[in-house]
């Protein structure tokens, strides 16, 4: 119930939105399948999408509109008063544009075009998701990310534009297209995307029932 309150709230404050609400259903049902198998979700976007990398990652691992504090016993044994109290419980939500020294080293010692790929090669398994964020769908660096996520057999997610360029074709059905074309109309179409899925998630793994 509290999900399709969360819906119906974002769709009359996003209008716009609404002939993207089967894939955010989608994003987020695969999301929460991938956090209770235990896998980790992974976000890549150049320049305006690295910075919603960052920011959708920092939605998961604190609190963002719920409290979670810890309630395990097993955490309260193990862990000292002050670390019980401050730590919070999280989803592991990893931006992969971050890896500042590996990310300079590779794009000037190997292909650029590969940077990210490497990345997903690296460190995505098969139960985990890759959120490709690109406001034309068409970044090379994001499309070589896609193909080896694809290639490793992790789910695929794109936020892009009205189009979806190439990226479109890699995701295999779930590319959320938001009604615009201009890169920075698509970028403020796309946080409110993110900004949901947060909650609902929030909500899923640590709303006290």
């Amino acid at each position: 119930m509290e999900i399709l309150n969360y819906l119906n709230t974002f769709f009359f404050r996003h209008k716009r939105l609404k002939v993207c609400r089967n894939e955010i259903i989608s994003f987020y049902e695969a999301a929460v399948s991938c956090f209770k198998k235990g896998g980790f979700m992974y976000v890549v976007g150049n320049g305006g999408s690295a910075s919603d990398c960052d920011h959708f990652a920092g939605e998961m691992l604190k609190g963002f509109v719920l409290p979670r504090r810890l309630s395990s016993e097993g955490a309260r044994d193990t862990l000292d008063a002050g670390s019980f109290t401050n730590l919070q419980n999280a989803l592991p939500v990893i931006p992969l544009t971050n890896f500042n020294s590996f990310n300079t080293a590779f794009s000037n010692d190997c292909n650029p075009q590969y940077v990210f790929a490497q990345l997903v090669w690296t460190l995505v398994k098969s139960s985990d998701i890759l959120v490709c964020i690109s406001t034309s769908g068409n970044s090379k660096n994001i499309l070589e990310a896609a193909k080896v996520a694809n290639c490793i057999g992790a789910k695929v997610v794109a936020l892009t534009n009205y189009v979806g360029g190439s990226l479109k074709k890699l995701v295999k059905g779930l590319c959320i297209n938001v009604p615009e074309l201009e890169t920075f109309k698509t970028q403020e179409l796309h946080l409110p995307i993110y900004h949901i899925v947060s909650i609902i998630l929030e909500s899923v793994f640590f709303l006290k029932k």
